[in-house]
């Protein structure tokens, strides 16, 4: 323990609000520790190119420590928060007991199967490195087998590959399955042809990227399926076996792999802070985004429900989760300098849209830019820029994007190598 009597900022999570918070807050009136099970900040819009053996895992993924050196009035902890008291203002973890002055929570969202935890077993989600090493293995595997099976019927549900989910996951996903099946892996095989490999995207809304322009979502669709894509929208998967998927209209679609796009709620932690949650398990913040009748504490990114003031939620995308942090960032450094400052002065969190994009493939793309809609590769263009030269929190940022764009376009042996786990 520390000797230090300046105030304690406790932030839960190193992802892109936490490590924005820890980034940005600069005040030498107190001391903030950042606490994460891992050891790295995770680039996660580039988690599917791992998951789809375009990428290695280190390309997507720097020591948090390593970001943080400079921050000298950071404390990192490697360490799994469970437990938060507000009431005590205390942070339990397998570890320890820290108390805080101020907390910053910012634990990111996890995979949920609306009302299924059973389905986890037969289609993993896509949050984590290790469940896009785990996806990869299994769908690199599954060509493997397919290639000394026998028997016509196993080695089309071995290259059979469903994506649940028509968001911006699920579409980058299905991309990127088709791609590899197609152009990387096309040649490798001598008794299967992978380019006959079946890629099937389901989705619930009558559209794909429902959240998106209708002119953006139909170029999407079409890109989609021009690729080879079996898009399947206004179906809803009804059950799930190791076997394959039934959906609500009867039809039953026979793979071995199955990944979960669907659906993220908050993180179950936030039950324990006994305020009004929303669906997804999300706090319905203040407008300071402080959570009710505990203003020393804060909840940004995906587990905030925010309301803006044109009755429109802020989404859960990473600028959000970074423009939140910085917004409490400089609530806590005025505090510092006011003590006994009233909370219900607080200014009110503004969330600037900077758009939304989503790429389908190797040079295209759909991006909603305020008025502006892109398509093709204006739009894979501005995706590039923006994922992998604004948002990311890496020192040197021109060397990374050099290496990931040729990472990405040659495609790199080493990235689909299979890594067999221990029994």
């Amino acid at each position: 323990m520390t000797d230090d009597k300046r105030p304690q900022i406790v932030v839960l999570g190193g992802g892109f609000g936490g490590l924005t918070f820890c980034q940005v807050f600069s005040d030498p009136r107190a001391r903030v520790t950042l606490i994460d099970r891992q050891n790295h900040h995770l680039f996660q819009p580039l988690l599917y190119q791992v998951a789809t053996a375009g990428l290695s895992a280190p390309e997507i993924a720097q020591p948090i420590r390593s970001i943080l050196a400079d921050r000298q009035q950071v404390e990192v902890r490697m360490d799994e928060v469970v437990e938060i008291r507000p009431a005590t203002r205390e942070v339990i973890t397998r570890q320890q007991t820290i108390p805080y002055d101020y907390l910053v929570i910012a634990l990111g969202g996890v995979t949920t199967y609306f009302g299924h935890p059973e389905w986890e077993a037969f289609a993993p989600g896509l949050k984590t490195l290790e469940d896009a090493v785990r996806i990869r293995r299994k769908v690199l595997l599954a060509f493997e087998q397919a290639e000394t099976a026998t028997d016509p019927a196993v080695q089309r549900r071995l290259m059979t590959m469903v994506v649940v989910g028509g968001g911006p996951t699920g579409v980058e996903l299905a991309g990127a399955l088709v791609e590899l099946a197609r152009t990387v892996l096309h040649s490798d095989f001598r008794n299967i042809d992978p380019g006959q490999a079946r890629i099937i995207l389901i989705e619930a809304s009558p559209v794909v990227l429902s959240n998106f322009p209708d002119d953006l979502a139909a170029d999407a669709t079409e890109t989609l399926r021009r690729m080879g894509v079996e898009v399947h929208t206004s179906r809803k998967v009804k059950s799930m076996s190791a076997e394959g998927v039934e959906l609500d209209n009867g039809e039953k679609v026979e793979s071995v792999n199955i990944i979960w796009a669907a659906g993220v709620g908050a993180n179950p932690l936030m039950r324990q802070l006994g305020v009004e949650l929303d669906r997804a398990g999300r706090v319905k913040v203040n407008p300071d985004c402080s959570v009710p009748g505990h203003p020393e504490v804060f909840a940004i990114g995906d587990n905030a429900s925010f309301i803006q003031p044109d009755g429109r939620p802020v989404p859960g995308v990473s600028p959000a989760a970074m423009q939140m942090a910085r917004h409490v960032a400089r609530i806590i450094e005025e505090e510092l300098g006011s003590p006994g400052r009233d909370p219900l002065s607080r200014p009110a969190f503004r969330y600037w849209d900077k758009g939304s994009m989503a790429t389908i493939g190797r040079s295209a793309a759909v991006a909603w830019i305020r008025d502006i809609h892109l398509t093709g590769f204006p739009a894979w263009v501005a995706w590039l820029v923006v994922h992998l030269l604004f948002l990311i929190g890496f020192r040197n940022k021109l060397a990374v994007l050099v290496q990931w764009a040729y990472s990405y376009f040659a495609y790199k042996r080493g990235a689909r190598i299979i890594s067999q786990p221990r029994p």
